[in-house]
């Protein structure tokens, strides 16, 4: 298992993040606890959260996942040793939305606060605010920046156009850049990234964590048709993967799969990571047992194996 660089940055981290989207919705702090303490001890060092996880379960307001990996840290006392991000710019209430520099101010305090460190190493820009100028929210980063707050920008759930309108402004008005592009990627969502993202990232040199790396499980293979659906708290929005292509996507990972000795999920996680342009897929574990997937790092699939899933989920016009 090889770090690998994220983008032009100074950040190596191993190809696998860590998803705390699940931390305070479907893995209680113990259990989070248990997670992080494996993936840690099993030599992994990224992990991925953002200030509005996980603001749209019941009962809660945005911060858990910032809040149980922040009380992680205190008690483990390993800050050094990890890579954090989180991100800023997702509608968590009617008052906290947006990216004006007065509230991605603000927000990084709180996130901070949550995270109980001093810095953080990537700051998202989670979603685009056309409300707000471009040179508003770079001039932001630029200050918390400076103060040593943030360490390096990234930007997700951003059309390319605004993108390359951000980059250019960035090189223009010698404002920080974004050196990381967080888009949604795996072997049944392809189309988007391939033909208008990865283009920018490769001109720009981007690092790229994909998150819905396994389709929000669909690509775990458990899901073959609609009767299995309640298998999953997500389990009505992978109706839309029930399809022709969606089949035979999974029926080719379980080829794949069997000739390896892997699971469907290895496999699908291996694909991404073997992919030229990508730094590390994001995915998460709400058990343990479920991070068996980090098996994915050390597969190592053959050129057939690639070919195969690269055939099986192609999008036919």
């Amino acid at each position: 298992m090889k770090k690998r660089k994220l983008g032009s940055t100074d950040l190596e981290v191993y190809p696998f993040a860590f998803g705390g989207n699940v931390f305070g919705w479907t893995a209680n702090e113990d259990t989070s606890f248990e997670l992080l303490d494996q993936y840690t001890e099993l030599g992994f060092n990224f992990i991925d959260t953002a200030d509005v996880y996980s603001a749209w379960v019941p009962g809660n307001k945005g911060g858990e996942s910032e809040t149980i990996i922040g009380k992680w840290i205190h008690q483990k006392r390993n800050r050094d040793k990890l890579v954090i991000a989180t991100k800023v710019g997702a509608e968590i209430n009617s008052t906290h939305k947006g990216l004006k520099k007065s509230y991605i101010l603000l927000e990084v305090e709180e996130s901070l606060k949550r995270l109980q460190t001093d810095y953080i190493d990537l700051y998202f820009t989670h979603f685009d605010d056309p409300n707000t100028p471009i040179e508003e929210v770079l001039e932001a980063y630029q200050q918390l920046i400076k103060a040593g707050k943030i360490r390096y920008i990234g930007v997700s759930n951003m059309s390319p156009e605004r993108i390359i309108k951000s980059l250019e402004i960035s090189k223009t008005n010698n404002l920080p850049s974004y050196t990381v592009l967080q888009p949604e990627y795996n072997l049944y969502d392809r189309e988007s990234y391939e033909k208008d993202y990865e283009p920018i990232a490769e001109k720009y040199n981007l690092g790229v964590m994909t998150y819905y790396s396994l389709a929000s499980g669909f690509l775990t293979g458990k899901y073959h048709s609609e009767l299995d659906l309640n298998k999953s708290k997500r389990g009505d929005g992978l109706k839309k993967y029930l399809n022709e292509r969606g089949i035979r996507i999974i029926k080719t990972l379980e080829e794949v799969a069997a000739r390896n000795t892997a699971t469907p999920a290895q496999v699908a996680i291996a694909w991404i990571i073997q992919r030229p342009s990508i730094t590390t897929p994001i995915a998460s574990a709400s058990k343990l047992g479920q991070l068996d997937i980090l098996k994915s790092v050390d597969l190592n699939l053959s050129e057939d194996d690639m070919n195969d899933l690269d055939t099986a989920s192609r999008v036919i016009p």
